[in-house]
């Protein structure tokens, strides 16, 4: 998913990229609001994260000028402004959500991923059932999250991007490449331990016992399979 971060503050912006990229996500990056309504309009992001005191083009007229453009893109306000008043405009004007600066890496995780969920439901509704089962594990894409018995378990879109590769390409092996290509993007360039420490972190929420893995098994010099 592609998502155009608007921020003039260096430090904050990369840091955002960061935490999104982590996640699996796609950032484009405008340094101000001018910029932000262009890349915009080539870009066609999934949702928005906008900074509201921006040189220029500030981010309520940003987010003024996008519902124009588009009434159902999520729009999230990311600013140190903290009147009240300033977050009853920013929903008025049609954002989803407003988070205060400073923020913590795991707040901005949830309300990123409580976007994502209404993105991806949106794009399924019209599928009955988009889940699929890994072993005694469920996993439902569109919420990012998995169930087992009464157990659910939070994934990022990376996370399910890499059960969906194992599980379409069942009792087949996946090799490195192919996770980079189809989990990160043709763009990435991984180093050698990338692959393995998601994939570690992962077991370690999906599977009954992590250091006898039942659903990703390692195939070693190769890649992983999900054997079914």
């Amino acid at each position: 998913m592609n998502v155009l971060i608007a921020e003039d503050d260096e430090n904050i912006r990369s840091g955002l990229a960061e935490i999104l990229r982590n996640e699996g996500y796609a950032p484009i990056l405008a340094r101000d609001g001018k910029e932000a309504l262009t890349l915009f309009r080539s870009r066609t992001p999934d949702f928005v994260c906008l900074d509201i005191m921006m040189p220029g083009t500030n981010g309520y007229d940003v987010c003024r000028e996008i519902r124009k453009a588009n009434a159902n893109v999520p729009v999230i306000f990311i600013s140190a402004k903290s009147e009240e008043v300033d977050k009853v405009l920013g929903l008025e004007l049609g954002a989803d959500d407003y988070i205060l600066k400073p923020f913590g890496v795991r707040e901005v995780l949830a309300r990123i991923r409580a976007v994502t969920r209404r993105c991806l439901a949106a794009k399924h509704a019209k599928a009955v059932d988009s889940s699929f089962y890994m072993g005694d594990l469920e996993v439902f894409p569109a919420q990012l999250r998995a169930r087992r018995d009464d157990d659910q378990i939070d994934l990022s879109l990376r996370e399910v991007k890499i059960l969906q590769l194992l599980h379409a390409r069942k009792e087949h092996v996946v090799d490195r490449d192919t996770f980079f290509n189809e989990c990160w993007g043709l763009d990435f360039m991984p180093n050698s331990r990338t692959l393995d420490q998601h994939i570690s972190k992962l077991r370690k929420r999906i599977e009954r016992d992590h250091k006898n893995p039942a659903i990703i098994q390692t195939i070693h010099g190769v890649g992983y399979r999900f054997d079914g």
